[in-house]
């Protein structure tokens, strides 16, 4: 049985008996109750406030503090509250602490010491930050963080724990630790260096062994930060192995996991015919996944009921808002900060149809940062405004929220026209009529997709500046794209090699542009970097802004969806699709 949630969802009740015969408690084997309660990728949403937009908003951990403890008072110490990481990247907040204000313990840690968290999880995006974030990070926690297939290649031993064991009222509890190997196709090898990512499969496989050996566990939870949805490989593994688990590792009385950004309840066949329930509830704090378990003392049978619960408008926890004030006042001062002025707005909702002010912008800080002949880039978020007049650091996270570095690398012009041509593919259709979608929909309710809609994610959506092209799109993929010249009018050649600027997770394989796109082996693709900034791409957006206000941001229009009579009514109609009539 599969289960979605939409955001307007209710919390929706799930119960699933793990014996197989009917479960009834006696005198002689007493039951106890454990109360588990995940959260994941919660990106900074610590606070009930959005510090890029600067103005309240819902769900967030102030309100998931208030739900675990209202339970509390019911379950005492036999409630586990867990995360399943991407904890350290997101807001603002987060990045102030990581980079800005390093000598006072990383936020992300306060949180979950406040909160009393038991156990987490690495994610992706906390390895994103580089060891000296993450490694700090983890010592300031009072609690285990976990990651079982994260290994020294030092020591050969994992870098995290494996797993942890709780004991509460004669009950004891293992949780097994995973994060996905996809890490080395997304993030360069200095933000992880002596680390290695083994195959998920194969280290829940291993540990299970060992836990049921060494620990005789009378319950054992999964705590995965790897999804379902990926079925791409990293060095021969899974990016996304939380159904390959279940089905292939049996012994998991429940698997809470994350990665996937989406509400989701399955119960799952296992190799040896049980059934193991995973959930997932999804990302930003908005619900929690909130399982009770009922075991028998004895541990011969066990009753599992699974709540997603929705965190959106429920009360904030007034202590915990009490005790982060100065925190928070100190972030919104800083997100505060002017930067530079731009003289009209941007938006991200024209990317999607063609050439953006915004996108374009970014492209002019690449280009002219880096010197490069051609730039690849793309929105980073779905839907967003920079608006004219001042502009804040909290502009500058509109214009780029994630931490990438900038790269310069050498391509080829057959390799640039690849790799447009895999950009394209999933962004598009292939029209056959001037009634066709310009753009690929998901068929499924947007609001339960992480990408909003659109069939591809939108920061894959790379366009290029630099040079000239039309997107056919009546041809079949891989015969879209035609490049008629540099920018300046001189001419292009497949088979010259050329600069070309790139953010840090796409020098890395992110996204597969470079790799199943342009044709480059993943081992070659270091090799080819030429040039790496000393600074973010946001600080590098920040410093040209300095520069330069006020600013006057210009659409290049240099390139253009093909045949026009067909594809500006199409756009006209997505548009309208996704955000309804264009603002005048």
């Amino acid at each position: 049985m599969k289960t979605n949630h939409t955001k307007a969802l209710a919390t929706m009740f799930m119960a699933f008996a793990l014996s197989a015969a009917s479960y009834a408690g006696s005198k002689t084997d007493k039951t106890v109750k454990i109360r588990m309660i995940e959260t994941t990728d919660v990106h900074g949403r610590f606070f009930p406030y959005d510090f890029i937009n600067q103005q309240p908003s819902n769900g967030s951990l102030a309100r998931v503090s208030s739900y675990v403890d209202s339970l509390r008072t019911i379950y005492g110490d036999r409630l586990l509250l867990m995360d399943a990481g991407d904890v350290l990247q997101g807001q603002p907040v987060v990045t102030y602490y990581n980079y800005e204000k390093t000598d006072a313990e990383n936020i992300a840690a306060s949180v979950s010491n406040f909160m009393r968290y038991d156990v987490q999880t690495m994610g992706n995006h906390d390895v994103e930050t580089g060891h000296d974030v993450y490694d700090k990070w983890v010592k300031e926690l009072k609690c285990p963080m976990l990651g079982a297939n994260i290994v020294s290649t030092a020591t050969g031993l994992p870098y995290m724990k494996p797993y942890t064991v709780f004991k509460r009222n004669g009950i004891k509890i293992a949780v097994i630790g995973l994060i996905t190997p996809g890490v080395p196709s997304w993030l360069s090898e200095e933000l992880w260096s002596g680390l290695r990512f083994e195959d998920a499969v194969s280290s829940a496989r291993k540990w299970m062994e060992v836990v049921k050996k060494k620990e005789r566990p009378d319950v054992i939870v999964g705590l995965f930060h790897t999804g379902i949805n990926d079925r791409s490989l990293t060095n021969g593994s899974l990016n996304d192995a939380t159904h390959d688990i279940a089905r292939q590792v049996p012994g998991f009385d429940v698997i809470f996991y994350g990665h996937d950004h989406s509400t989701h309840y399955e119960e799952v066949k296992s190799a040896d015919g049980s059934v193991t329930v995973i959930v997932n509830p999804a990302n930003n704090a908005m619900y929690v996944a909130d399982a009770e378990l009922e075991v028998s003392k004895k541990g011969r049978n066990k009753k599992l009921k699974v709540n997603i619960v929705d965190m959106g408008k429920r009360p904030v926890n007034q202590k915990y808002m009490d005790a982060f004030e100065s925190q928070i006042d100190e972030v919104k001062k800083y997100v505060g900060t002017e930067v530079g002025s731009f003289t009209t707005s941007m938006t991200s909702r024209d990317c999607y149809f063609g050439p953006s002010t915004l996108v374009d912008f970014v492209h002019d800080v690449m280009l002219s940062t880096s010197g490069a002949d051609i730039s690849f880039a793309s929105p980073l978020s779905f839907d967003v405004t920079v608006k004219s007049g001042p502009a804040t650091l909290a502009d500058m996270y509109k214009l780029y929220s994630y931490e990438n570095d900038l790269c310069v690398m050498t391509m080829t012009g057959k390799e640039i026209r690849q790799y447009l041509e895999k950009s394209y593919d999933g962004w598009v259709t292939t029209m056959t009529s001037p009634d066709d979608h310009l753009i690929c929909m998901n068929n499924r309710d947007a609001s339960r997709d992480k990408f909003f809609g659109l069939k591809k994610p939108f920061y894959n959506l790379d366009t290029a500046a630099g040079i000239i092209y039309d997107v056919d799109v009546t041809k079949p993929n891989g015969e879209r794209i035609v490049i008629k010249s540099m920018a300046d009018g001189t001419p292009f050649d497949e088979t010259r090699t050329y600069r070309v600027a790139v953010n840090s997770y796409r020098a890395a394989g992110g996204g597969g542009l470079l790799t199943k796109g342009a044709g480059i082996d993943k081992a070659q693709l270091e090799s080819r970097i030429t040039w790496r900034g000393n600074y973010t791409m946001r600080d590098y957006i920040i410093k040209y802004v300095r520069k330069h206000s006020p600013i006057t941001p210009k659409t290049h229009n240099n390139w253009q969806f093909v045949p026009t009579e067909w594809t500006a009514p199409a756009a006209k109609r997505d548009y309208q699709t996704l955000w309804g009539e264009r603002a005048k």
